[in-house]
């Protein structure tokens, strides 16, 4: 093993004292700890120049859908190599599993998603406390702290808008929608949204999806990102900016404090992360091949920051 790789392994394990998987490039670090007495576990990745100098790196918090877990999402979404690339550090933290026979693990998105939303779960207050700690351990940029989200993941980054918008600089989410009400958020986050005409899960006209944990109505993107669009004062409402046969992209604009909301809608793919790879059960539809998602909300999220 080169001496290098040995002083940045035994540097790692000095300073964090945890278990280190390192690969070529970059680092994976496992942890835990316990919140309103429940283990909650999540997995986090370091860029590959993590520990070559002492600047801040913005975070991004990688929600999966239901059914999923953390681990999963890192390789369907593709994320932790768009973090390699663009210099962040991104965090998949698990949902806790149900008591049913398949131990499917959800979010407490509000109205959804399985018993984690019958019984409260909460989901905020754990991100809430995990971004306290991850801040304490890593060299984290506070003010550069996203969040995104596949389905279920989706519904909760939409929460974490509306009650922790103090601490989520902007939200990037893919194939879900708002299931909390009201939202009165104390300031209005910056929102990309990614969604397929053929999304038959989270439909994107609104609806009971045909495949989904708790069978819940489920409201429009248009519905949701018009809950945003009122409470930022937009000017003007939805609009096309890009129109090509695979995808169109439509904007909000004129929006107070310099808040923008971007829709993407494809023609292709399903219930499944833009540009990523095909899952399993309820992620098994084919990925829309009309955009990447990891590119546009990292292009989104770059532009914003807390006060």
């Amino acid at each position: 093993m080169p001496l290098l790789i040995i002083i940045i392994c035994l540097l790692s394990l000095n300073v964090y004292g945890r278990n280190v998987a390192l690969t070529e490039k970059v680092f994976t670090i496992e942890e835990s700890f316990l919140y309103d007495n429940q283990e909650r576990t999540y997995r986090i990745h370091l860029p590959p120049n993590y520990y070559q100098n002492q600047e801040k790196f913005p975070l991004v918090l990688a929600f999966h859908g239901g059914g999923g877990n953390g681990k999963n999402f890192e390789k369907l979404s593709e994320l932790s190599e768009t973090a390699d690339a663009q210099q962040f550090i991104v965090v998949y933290p698990d949902g806790l599993k149900s008591a049913g026979l398949l131990r499917l693990r959800t979010w407490n998105a509000g109205k959804c998603c399985g018993k984690n939303a019958i019984t409260d779960v909460d989901d905020v207050g754990f991100i809430n406390l995990l971004i306290n700690q991850l801040a304490q351990k890593y060299r984290i940029n506070t003010k550069k702290v996203y969040a995104t989200g596949h389905s279920n993941g989706a519904m909760l980054a939409y929460r974490l808008a509306c009650e922790l918008p103090n601490k989520i600089a902007a939200i990037a989410t893919n194939a879900g929608t708002i299931q909390i009400t009201p939202c009165n958020p104390s300031r209005v986050v910056p929102i990309i949204h990614f969604h397929s005409t053929l999304d038959n899960n989270v439909p994107y006209q609104g609806g009971v999806g045909l495949v989904s944990i708790a069978r819940q109505y489920n409201p429009s993107v248009d519905n949701t990102l018009n809950i945003f669009a009122t409470l930022a004062h937009c000017e003007k409402n939805k609009q096309i900016v890009i129109g090509t046969a695979s995808y169109t992209f439509y904007k909000w604009s004129g929006c107070e404090n310099n808040v923008e909301l971007h829709y993407y809608l494809t023609n292709d793919g399903g219930h499944a992360w833009a540009g990523g790879h095909r899952g399993l059960g309820m992620d098994s539809d084919r990925p829309s091949t009309a955009i990447v998602a990891n590119e546009l909300l990292w292009r989104f999220f770059r532009h914003y920051q807390l006060p």
